[in-house]
């Protein structure tokens, strides 16, 4: 549904926004002193980063995209979101290519500046596009016929896209409006009639599938009258169990959203988990293991790592790597830790309380068996356990497991004496799978840090 106008909309956002991006670096450069002149070599390399980086965020929140640039709020919500995310990876940046060059003050200019500059871009462009749209009546004249629960919400919707001109529902002076009961097909023929008068150029006729089979002259009248019919099947009555997607001509009808079945999700959440794994793995890991492999080694005989087979995504187990915590013996494949278990050394312990044991399993994501973010992995015999008296258990096997998750930062995590306690991470695994996105990865990640320093009481 994007016209001409929002069209030019959507390139002229980005250009002036990459334009703005550029003057508040040189403002920042300017007002700090950072640089030696203008255009040095370092100037333009740091621009050129800068650049790529804005362009990489409003890419990941898709600021530009369609379904953004007709809603406001998406506008404003999107580019606060790609300006945090621009903050974080410019600091990343030059974090890793350590920018001695770079004092504080560039930065708090820069961003302060980018704040202000595009608060006061969003404020001129909303003022502009709602006299734009208001006065000159940007975008097709649209309507909606069928004074149901679906017309309804279906005209709410309109009334929210700047790049339509909402006219009303052409039946909404029925006696019967809110009867749900369909329009007669004389009163339709009328209806359209008139909305063709009145200028409109697209209806959107709201009907339930039983009386689809009359609506074959009604295209034919929309044809005549120069006006598109689009018609919206109602299937209130499946809505509230059922998500609608597209494949190909066929409308499929799907038991929850699940945003990572989306390719783009998942390369989002694939870049996350490689530059996330490999910065851990050089930076941490490789001065933490050989301290950590000496503790362990002191304390009991055996491996240094543990490995165990766990159930990965789909039901594929795989082998998961950890640091050895406990003292070699059988139950290791069916007993879980339990509190004051005796297996556990005391460096085991620790490293336990402070999820340190886990830090080998960046490998496994860096090997894309796991994720940073998802439903913890189980043993196989849990999971054959499990799955035969939880209804769902099996459906948080649709994602990669995670180092950490929804579930173990809401504190189910740990031994699970009471099915009750695995139902209940079964439910914050699914939430997290139907309502994933970056910034709630990122959200968990954070906390995931903030209860490694804390100590975790069900850690043990």
């Amino acid at each position: 549904m994007e016209t001409r106008s929002f069209y030019i909309l959507r390139y002229a956002l980005a250009f002036s926004d990459m334009l703005l991006v550029n003057l508040c670096f040189y403002a920042a450069s300017n007002l700090s002193n950072t640089y030696d002149s203008t255009f040095t070599l370092d100037y333009r390399y740091d621009l050129i980063i800068s650049n790529l980086l804005w362009i990489l965020c409003t890419s990941i929140y898709g600021l530009y995209f369609d379904k953004t640039i007709h809603k406001l709020e998406s506008v404003y919500k999107t580019t606060s979101q790609s300006i945090i995310l621009h903050l974080v990876l410019f600091l990343t940046f030059l974090f890793f290519c350590e920018q001695t060059h770079f004092p504080r003050r560039f930065l708090i200019y820069f961003y302060a500046v980018m704040v202000m500059g595009f608060l006061l871009s969003r404020f001129i462009g909303t003022l502009i596009m709602s006299l734009y749209s208001k006065n000159l009546h940007m975008g097709k004249a649209v309507a909606v016929l069928g004074m149901n629960e679906c017309g309804l919400k279906l005209a709410s919707y309109l009334i929210k896209q700047n790049s339509l001109n909402f006219v009303g529902i052409l039946d909404k002076d029925r006696a019967n409006a809110h009867s749900n009961e369909d329009v007669d097909l004389s009163d339709a023929v009328q209806y359209i009639r008139n909305a063709a008068l009145n200028g409109v150029e697209e209806v959107y006729i709201s009907v339930k599938p039983d009386k689809i089979d009359n609506l074959s002259y009604l295209l034919k009248v929309g044809e005549q009258n120069c006006i598109r019919l689009k018609f919206v099947p109602d299937l209130s009555g499946l809505e509230s169990k059922f998500k609608f997607n597209r494949m190909g001509d066929f409308a499929v009808l799907c038991a929850r959203r699940e945003p990572l079945e989306d390719i783009t999700n998942r390369f989002k959440k694939r870049v996350f988990d490689i530059a996330v794994s490999l910065g851990v793995i050089v930076f941490i890991f490789s001065w933490l293991y050989p301290l950590l492999a000496v503790l362990i080694k002191l304390q009991s005989r055996g491996p240094v790592f543990f490995a165990q087979l766990r159930t990965g995504r789909n039901n594929r187990p795989f082998w998961c790597y950890k640091f050895r915590s406990m003292r070699m013996n059988r139950d290791s494949d069916k007993r879980q830790a339990s509190v004051n278990d005796d297996r556990i050394t005391p460096i085991g312990r620790f490293i336990r309380k402070t999820s340190l044991d886990e830090f080998p399993q960046f490998f496994n994501v860096l090997l894309g068996y796991m994720s940073i973010v998802g439903p913890r992995p189980h043993m196989l015999s849990h999971t054959e356990q499990y799955s035969k008296i939880i209804d769902k258990y099996m459906v948080r096997q649709f994602l990669k497991p995670g180092i950490t998750g929804w579930a173990q930062i809401n504190g189910y995590r740990g031994e699970t004496r009471e099915s009750y306690l695995m139902e209940k991470r079964v439910e914050h695994d699914i939430w997290y799978m139907e309502h994933w996105s970056v910034m709630l990865d990122l959200k968990i990640v954070f906390l995931t840090i903030i209860n490694m320093i804390r100590g975790e009481k069900n850690a043990y």
